[in-house]
C-alpha cells in the first residue's frame, strides 16, 4: 500500500472507537456487516491508489487550461472520475431504489478519506457532485430528481455549489444574482459567481449548478434568497441534452493548491436566456444550501485531516530511512549515523503530526457517525450534538492539518520544499482548507454566537455526557490516571470560560463577547480533540492491552504516547487563551484602522 492511510488505525477507529458494527441494527443498514463494510473500503483504497494517486503531482503541475471556448484537464482526471463513478460511490449513501448502496455515512466518510489522501483536487469533483445530488434528493421535486439524479449518480453529470459573488463572500444575504419568473414556472437567472470549484471541465457531459439567487421583488437579506438548479446544458426529462444554457465561463482562477480542480468565474444570463429551476419553496434557498454546506464542512475537515495524514506518513517514512547525525552523548565520530527518527526533536515533530491528524480523523468520523444516528436511527440528540460540533469538525483539522504539513516539510528539511517529495504540495493543498466553506473566524462566530446556545444549550450537555462516559471508563485504567487528571483540570477552565462568555452574550455585550471568538474555537477544539485522545487511549487499552502480538503492542504504545503528547503538551495552551477570553482582552477589538 502507498502512504495513504494507516490501515490498522482506520479499522481501530471504525470498529473499536466508533462501533460501526452497531449501525447494522438500524433497518437502513441491516443488509450490511463488517464484511461488506471492509469490501467497500478495500475497493475505495484500490481505486484511490491506482487511479487517483498516480496523477496527483501531474495535475498540480499541469493545471486545467481555458482557450476561450473550452476547458481542458489532463486525461487522468476523467479516467479517475469514471472509475469512481463505476464503483457506485457517488450514490453509495442513498437507498437501493434510488440506485444506492444504503451505506452508513461513517463508512462512506472512511472511503472518501482514501481519495482525499491520494489526490484532493481530483477527489473534489465527485465530492461536490455527491453533495449537490444530496440537496436535490432532499428538497427537489419528483421531476427534478428524475431528470438529474440518475445521471449525477452514474457520473454522466457533475454538480457544483455557486454561492460566492465578486463582492459577496460569506455574507450571503447580500447576493445580487437575480431570478426572473417566467410564465412556464421556470426562471431566468442573471449574475456572476466566482470561486466555483468544478464550475467548468471536460470530464462530464453536463454540469448541474446549484445557484443562490434572489427572485425579483424578494426582500433583501437571507429570507429573500432562493436556490435554483441551473444546468450547463438544458436537460430533457429523459436526461438527454438539448441546447447549451446561457452559463458561460469568464475565466479560471489560479490557486496555490488544489490546482487540479477548476476554480471558475461563471456568468449567468449574459444573453438573458439562462434557464433556472426553483428547488423547493422560494425564500428557503439558504436553508436548503446549508445541507450541502454542512456536509461540505465535514468533507473539508476530513480532507484537511487526510492531507495532513498523508504528509505525516510521508515524513515518518523519510525519517525512518534518512541517516544523519548521532546521539548527543555519542563521542565516537566514526560510529554509524542514526536515522533521524531517533532524534528527540524529530520525534517531537512526528508526535505533533500524529496527534493532530489522528485526532482530526477521529473527530470527522465521529461527525459522520452522528449523521447516521440522526438520519437512520432518528436520534434528534445526535443531530443537536452534530450541529454543535460542526464548526470544530471543519476548523480544527483545517487549522492543524496545515500545521502538520508544515512540520512534515521540516522533518524532510531541504528535501521537504522540493517538488521531488509530496509534502510541499500537501502543504499548499491544505492551506486552502482554513478558508473553504467558511473561514476559521466565521466558524468561531457561528460556534460562540449560535451553536453553543441552541436548544437551551442541550448540545453542550450531550457533549459533556459523552466526555463523562469516557472519563468514567478511563478512570479505571491506571495507565491513564495522570492524563485523566490533567484533562479534568483543563476541562474545568473550559467550562468556566464558556459560562463567562455566555453571561456576557446574554447581557447584550455581544461585540465584547464575540471579539475573541477565534480563540474560543481553538480552546474548544483542543478540548474536544483531547477528549477523543483519551477515548482512543481507553479503547486501545481495552482492544490491545492483553495482546501478545508485537504490532498490537506497538500500536497501543503509539496511541498512549500521542494521547500523552496532546494532553500534556498541546491542551495546557488553553489556559493562556482562557485568560484572554475571561478578561475580554480588548487588544484586537480596540485596534483602529489608522494605527496599522
Amino acid at each position: 500500500m502507498a502512504n495513504l492511510m494507516n490501515e490498522k488505525d482506520m479499522a481501530f477507529l471504525l470498529y473499536n472507537v466508533l462501533d460501526a458494527n452497531a449501525l447494522t441494527q438500524a433497518s437502513m443498514f441491516e443488509d450490511h456487516d463488517k464484511t461488506t463494510f471492509d469490501e467497500v473500503l478495500k475497493t475505495s483504497a484500490r481505486i484511490a491508489e491506482e487511479y487517483f494517486l498516480p496523477h496527483n503531482a501531474k495535475a498540480d503541475a499541469n493545471e486545467p487550461q481555458f482557450d476561450g471556448e473550452k476547458v481542458t484537464t489532463i486525461p487522468e482526471v476523467k479516467t479517475a472520475w469514471q472509475h469512481f463513478a463505476q464503483s457506485g460511490l457517488l450514490s453509495a449513501r442513498h437507498k437501493y431504489e434510488d440506485g444506492g448502496m444504503q451505506l452508513p455515512a461513517l463508512i462512506h466518510a472512511a472511503c472518501n478519506a482514501y481519495f482525499m489522501s491520494a489526490n484532493p483536487s481530483t477527489a473534489g469533483y465527485p465530492f461536490l457532485t455527491s453533495a449537490a445530488a444530496n440537496v436535490i434528493h432532499a428538497f427537489g421535486s419528483d421531476e427534478q430528481k428524475a431528470t438529474f439524479l440518475p445521471h449525477m449518480f452514474n457520473g454522466r453529470f457533475s454538480g457544483t455549489m455557486a454561492l460566492t459573488e465578486p463582492d459577496v463572500g460569506s455574507s450571503l444575504g447580500d447576493i445580487t444574482t437575480k431570478a426572473i419568473p417566467q410564465d412556464d414556472g421556470t426562471y431566468r437567472v442573471k449574475g456572476q459567481k466566482m470561486y466555483i470549484s468544478g464550475g467548468d471541465q471536460d470530464i462530464t457531459e453536463n454540469i448541474v449548478h446549484l445557484v443562490l439567487a434572489r427572485i425579483e421583488g424578494a426582500p433583501q437579506g437571507v429570507k429573500g434568497i432562493s436556490l435554483f438548479i441551473v444546468p450547463k446544458f438544458i436537460t430533457n426529462e429523459d436526461g438527454s441534452l438539448a441546447d447549451r444554457n446561457d452559463v458561460n465561463l469568464a475565466g479560471l482562477l489560479h490557486k496555490m493548491g488544489y490546482r487540479g480542480t477548476t476554480s471558475t468565474v461563471l456568468n449567468f444570463g449574459e444573453k438573458d436566456n439562462c434557464h433556472g429551476y426553483l428547488i423547493g419553496e422560494a425564500g428557503k434557498g439558504l436553508m436548503y444550501m446549508f445541507k450541502m454546506m454542512n456536509e461540505a464542512r465535514i468533507g473539508v475537515g476530513t480532507g484537511a485531516a487526510m492531507i495532513g495524514y498523508r504528509g505525516f506518513l510521508e515524513s515518518l517514512d523519510y525519517a525512518k530511512n534518512r541517516p544523519q547525525g548521532r546521539a548527543p552523548d555519542e563521542k565516537n565520530s566514526q560510529s554509524k549515523p542514526l536515522n533521524i527518527v531517533e532524534h528527540a526533536d524529530v520525534k517531537r515533530m512526528l508526535l505533533a503530526q500524529k496527534s493532530y491528524v489522528e485526532g482530526s480523523l477521529a473527530l470527522c468520523l465521529l461527525a459522520a457517525r452522528l449523521v447516521d444516528e440522526q438520519e437512520a436511527m432518528g436520534n434528534e440528540d445526535s443531530g443537536l450534538l452534530l450541529d454543535l460540533l460542526t464548526p470544530i469538525v471543519k476548523s480544527f483539522p483545517s487549522y492543524y492539518g496545515p500545521k502538520a504539513n508544515d512540520l512534515a516539510i521540516q522533518v524532510l528539511a531541504g528535501a521537504g520544499y522540493t517538488r521531488e517529495y509530496p509534502v510541499e504540495q500537501c502543504y499548499r493543498d491544505n492551506r486552502l482548507n482554513p478558508i473553504h466553506e467558511g473561514t476559521h473566524g466565521i466558524q468561531s462566530l457561528d460556534l460562540l454566537g449560535r451553536k453553543l446556545w441552541q436548544a437551551n444549550g442541550k448540545g453542550q450537555q450531550l457533549l459533556m455526557a459523552r466526555v463523562q462516559a469516557t472519563l468514567k471508563s478511563a478512570s479505571n485504567k491506571p495507565q491513564l490516571a495522570a492524563l485523566t487528571a490533567t484533562f479534568q483540570q483543563h476541562m474545568s477552565t473550559f467550562i468556566q470560560t464558556t459560562m463567562t462568555l455566555g453571561k456576557a452574550l446574554q447581557s447584550g455585550e455581544v461585540k465584547k463577547g464575540l471579539a475573541n471568538s477565534a480563540l474560543y474555537l481553538d480552546v474548544m477544539g483542543k478540548m474536544v480533540i483531547a477528549w477523543l485522545w483519551l477515548e482512543m487511549a481507553d479503547k486501545a487499552i481495552e482492544t490491545f492491552g492483553d495482546s501478545v502480538d508485537e504490532s498490537d503492542q506497538a500500536f497501543l504504545a503509539g496511541k498512549l504516547q500521542a494521547a500523552q503528547y496532546f494532553i500534556m503538551w498541546e491542551l495546557p495552551e488553553i489556559e493562556h487563551m482562557a485568560k484572554l477570553l475571561n478578561g475580554f482582552d480588548p487588544t484586537c477589538l480596540d485596534m483602529q484602522e489608522a494605527w496599522f
